[in-house]
């Protein structure tokens, strides 16, 4: 047995635009004198589906010119773990995480999953309607539903007031505008459990201690609110996507944090993308799935590693679910550079002495090289050169001294920053934009099309001003408008940042595709661990003084320079033996000593051994 869902997006809706409402028109079941979707004055006109009369034949979703409506057959056992519902036609949360006291439950899906939806009802923002959306729901009603769940505890400490909850909010860019002050000051006054120092300490915040609130950086304000979180003393502490704006280095400090820095009895919850980060936290992890918009469902606990294997794989054996239809592969050796050199002549750019100074900071870049069909990631912490590097080989900036020879190639470049104004000066929506760019994003039947605008999920903004796009949104724009450029060489900067880990996972493989299908090359800046080791053919390594001075190295086998670039950072870093993930070391483990005994800062881990 199964039931009905279905789902518009309303803000994707326009029966203005859409040739008088084809859904309705043609539904057959309407045809038949009974009532499946008409228009509703309750929904400013657009329309309602009746999830009772409709029989989920896909005529309406399929003449949707804006792909504004979603119909789905879920399962009753499914159907019966139900959490809530925001309306009619409207997101539905199917079960939750569930918090166990004294462990840190990680939580991995995509964006508009539910994940944020599950923290506030979790947190007590939400009081969840278990599909019941017409009514008024209360606590009594809640706890009611939940009477004989794993769940019922919880939320009876919840309801009478016996847990105090601190939530780290998802989007640090809005803390400046409710915040004033010096980041002491505010730290200080809020530092109920005395930490304030370890914390300090731990997350390197001692040059941002006297600045102000207002001219913090993106990395700054993370750090603000994660200290201001460890600071208060509370029962829950909540945090979402705490890795956003951060290096390695700053990633792994902040999880150090989080993990030694809590009250050890307390609940705690993580919504992270970066699976490096999210796998060094967590003692269990939570997968959601469904369809973003529309639905999503939590799975049961996972040990961390097993699940996020499930997660990479895209099946979970518990649930008897597939997530995704193809496997998350990882390279299990370095690509052999000489080959690349036989297989093509020449490098397609070089460089030698390269030397630019911006203001009172240096980078060099003594020598290097990029061939055809290999992509090079860049690491190496913020603020030590990367991004003018990558303005350079993209001849946006001309160095002081030495050469770049990619003069005469194509290149197409995604900086790091995005802005409304970069994309508004091709039109006033997502879909004036791609068609005046490039209008073969547009035809359904292209591979841009496909590998890129529907992988994305791009589609589903066309009709949205860009002026109004989120920064996931703006980043997916642009990673499309690079991509879809004909060139011989790809320049991207960070272009994982603001977006979930399916998006980064289907940005790679289309990088990878690209790189090698069309025989071009592709450069990008990455500070996520995991797609370091699945997309580098080979790492430039950035060495320095942040803010200071900063060396680019040559080129060199992925391995290799992981292996120097953890060793700088004093990180160990092993590769999962059945997924070939990486997996950061806990620091002082049986592996993590191993490790740094032979050398070796990033490490094939072999069958059996354990970093415990």
């Amino acid at each position: 047995m199964s039931s009905r869902l279905a789902v518009v997006d309303y803000d994707s809706c326009h029966p203005d635009k859409c040739g008088n409402m084809p859904c309705v028109r043609f539904c057959p079941v309407n045809k038949g004198g009974t009532i499946a979707i008409e228009p509703s004055d309750a929904k400013d006109g657009k329309p309602v589906i009746y999830e009772s009369t409709c029989i989920s034949c896909g005529i309406c979703v399929k003449k949707c010119p804006f792909d504004a409506i979603y119909i789905v057959n879920i399962p009753s056992e499914i159907e019966k773990k139900v959490i809530h519902r925001y309306g009619e036609n409207e997101f539905k949360l199917y079960g939750l995480p569930i918090p166990i006291r004294g462990k840190l439950i990680g939580i991995l899906g995509r964006n508009g999953s539910g994940k944020s939806t599950a923290l506030r009802i979790l947190g007590g923002e939400i009081i969840p309607n278990f599909g019941e959306y017409d009514r008024r729901p209360d606590w009594d009603f809640v706890l009611s539903r939940l009477r004989g769940t794993e769940l019922y505890g919880y939320f009876r400490d919840l309801v009478d007031k016996n847990l105090r909850i601190v939530h780290k909010i998802q989007y640090v860019e809005y803390i400046p505008s409710r915040v004033r002050g010096y980041v002491k000051d505010v730290l200080a006054r809020i530092d109920e459990r005395g930490v304030l120092k370890d914390i300090v300490a731990t997350l390197n915040m001692g040059s941002m201690l006297n600045k102000k609130i207002s001219s913090l950086s993106g990395g700054e304000l993370q750090k603000l609110a994660i200290a201001a979180a460890l600071c208060r003393d509370a029962d829950v502490y909540l945090f979402d996507e705490p890795s956003s704006y951060l290096d390695i280095r700053e990633r792994l400090n902040i999880s150090i944090g989080i993990r030694n820095l809590l009250p050890g009895n307390s609940y705690t919850l993580i919504v992270e993308h970066d699976l490096a980060v999210l796998d060094y936290l967590s003692d269990y992890v939570v997968l959601v799935f469904g369809e973003p918009g529309a639905y999503g469902y939590f799975s049961k606990l996972y040990g961390t590693g097993a699940g996020i294997g499930h997660y990479l794989r895209g099946f979970l054996p518990a649930e008897n679910m597939m997530i995704r239809k193809e496997a998350i592969v990882f390279p299990e050796k370095d690509l052999d550079v000489a080959d690349l050199a036989r297989r093509e002549s020449k490098p397609m750019v070089v460089w030698r002495d390269v030397s630019k100074k911006i203001g009172d900071f240096v980078l060099k870049a003594p020598k290097g090289e990029i061939y055809r069909s290999e992509l090079v990631v860049a690491i190496g912490p913020n603020a030590i050169g990367k991004s003018t590097f990558m303005n350079i080989l993209a001849n946006n900036l001309e160095p002081d001294s030495g050469y770049v020879s990619s003069v005469g190639y194509r290149i197409s470049y995604k900086p790091q920053f995005l802005s409304h104004d970069i994309f508004s000066r091709y039109g006033d929506t997502v879909e004036e934009v791609l068609r005046n760019v490039n209008p073969e994003t547009l035809n359904a039947s292209s591979w841009i099309h496909v590998d890129i605008v529907r992988k994305l999920r791009v589609h589903k903004l066309l009709p949205k001003p860009v002026k109004g796009l989120s920064g996931g949104e703006l980043q997916k724009l642009a990673i499309t408008l690079a991509l879809a450029t004909e060139a011989d060489l790809y320049v991207l900067d960070e272009p994982s940042a603001h977006i979930d880990v399916e998006d980064r996972i289907a940005v790679a493989r289309t990088l990878k595709r690209v790189v090698e299908n069309r025989n071009v090359a592709g450069i990008i800046v990455e500070h996520d661990l995991t797609l370091v080791a699945y997309l580098a053919t080979r790492v430039i390594v950035f060495d320095g003084e942040p803010g200071v001075y900063g060396v680019a190295s040559e080129p060199m086998g992925s391995s290799r320079g992981l292996n120097r670039f953890l060793k700088n950072l004093d990180i160990t870093v092993r590769k999962d033996p059945k997924t070939k993930r990486p997996r950061i070391n806990k620091p002082g483990s049986n592996l993590d000593r191993y490790q740094r005994s032979i050398g070796e800062y990033f490490y094939m881990a072999r069958s059996g051994e354990s970093e415990d």
